[in-house]
């Protein structure tokens, strides 16, 4: 059938099967083109399948000849309805990984529930034995917790004060102002239950007393800081809050690693155009400024370059991994350095819907939401047929 863009609100109901392909070829070639990392050679990424867990299955494998076990949670395509891009995205890597001799296997179910820990384990005891790198991304809105059975809702709110700024609608390109009510305790718990660091938790505890993790085995989780604009919304609210939670679970899981010298971190993001990020009000208006800035000074980066530049200086360069004073990963450096970060501020003052065209990058934004759907790729024929039903081979998917 001929597949489109079609909107609702802050998603895209469809993706397109040769787009996702073209998309997960051309991050393929980047790493490949950057040369080889001395990286892990056994990995599990958990949340594969799109932005910064797919380009860590994708700097894996193809910058670092790794075996790579990758578990998400995507919808399947059927008649007249497309998959959801991380399904082809998926498909499209295995068979890449396929044409390379790389060994790729992946498990589609709720990467929050005991089945789908307990599929991943068995499958590591079968086909590797163990892993040397897990790396930890999923950005779920929902989940339900495993022991307690309690659904729990993440929410974007601030704490204490009503929060008040400009904002705008990426597709028409209209600023407005935005107020979102404080939230209140059971919000915050909500949402750390959801975006903190018990699963990868329990995801570790279960690898660990699997025996199915190599001695010096290392574990990533990614997190954002972000700059003053956002923090009312963003840092100091309610995700904040999860996020404090994910970076202090960092050093329990060292703790627990002890014994076969693992180590845990969280590595701290560059803002980039994302599925979560396009719902959250403020930050396409700062990612706009941002993008414009940061390409004019030649320091932009999407999610591969990012990736594949944490992977290649900051994890394996076979010194000590830097750190702040935090323990955190710094691979934000670019966006936040000060002069980038006093320009934002200054454009943000001043942005209107009839001036952001030329002070923002917002069709870059547009342009990048797009193509985490499989549309606006070069080199791709939209207008031709496109299988939609196209399977990946071998899928694991596990009910609960």
């Amino acid at each position: 059938m001929i597949i489109e863009p079609r909107m609702r609100g802050f998603i895209c109901l469809t993706s397109h099967p040769k787009g996702c392909e073209q998309n997960v070829l051309n991050q393929i070639d980047y790493v490949k083109s950057q040369g080889k990392i001395a990286g892990a050679k056994k990995v599990l990424v958990i949340g594969a399948s799109t932005g910064f867990g797919l380009a860590s299955r994708i700097t894996s494998a193809f910058g670092s000849d790794a075996a790579t076990i990758g578990v998400f949670f995507e919808k399947a395509p059927a008649a007249g309805k497309t998959a959801s891009p991380g399904y082809y995205n998926s498909l499209a890597f295995e068979a890449a990984a396929g044409r390379a001799g790389l060994y790729a296997k992946s498990i589609n179910g709720d990467a929050f529930s005991n089945e789908v820990k307990s599929q991943t384990i068995d499958l590591i005891k079968a086909d590797l034995g163990q892993i040397d790198l897990v790396i930890y991304s999923l950005a779920s809105p929902v989940r339900q917790h495993p022991v307690s059975g309690v659904l729990h809702r993440s929410v974007l709110k601030p704490i204490g004060d009503t929060f008040s700024d400009k904002t705008v609608d990426f597709h028409t390109g209209i600023v407005s102002e935005v107020t979102i009510t404080p939230c209140n305790d059971e919000d915050i718990e909500n949402t750390v239950a959801v975006m903190g660091g018990e699963d990868w938790q329990m995801w570790m505890d279960a690898l660990l007393n699997a025996g199915v993790l190599a001695d010096g085995a290392m574990t990533v989780a990614y997190s954002y800081i972000g700059p003053k604009v956002t923090e009312p919304v963003y840092r100091k609210g309610t995700i904040g809050m999860a996020k404090d939670h994910l970076e202090s679970t960092a050093f329990k899981i060292t703790e627990g690693l002890a014994n076969i010298g693992g180590k845990a971190f969280v590595s701290v993001n560059k803002a980039l155009v994302t599925q979560a990020s396009s719902a959250i009000p403020v930050i396409p208006l700062y990612i706009s400024l941002l993008y414009k800035i940061m390409k004019a000074k030649g320091t932009h980066e999407g999610c591969i370059e990012q990736i594949q530049r944490l992977f290649s200086a900051r994890l394996y360069t076979n010194g000590t991994i830097p750190v702040d004073e935090k323990g955190r990963i710094r691979i934000d450096d670019w966006e936040m350095d000060e002069a980038v970060q006093k320009e934002v501020a200054e454009l943000w003052k001043g942005a209107t819907t009839e001036n952001l065209p030329g002070i923002g990058d917002l069709n870059g934004y547009k342009s990048d939401f797009l193509n985490l759907f499989g549309f606006g790729i070069d080199g791709v024929d939209y207008a031709a047929e496109a299988n939609e039903l196209v399977e990946i081979p071998g899928l694991i998917t596990v009910e609960k």
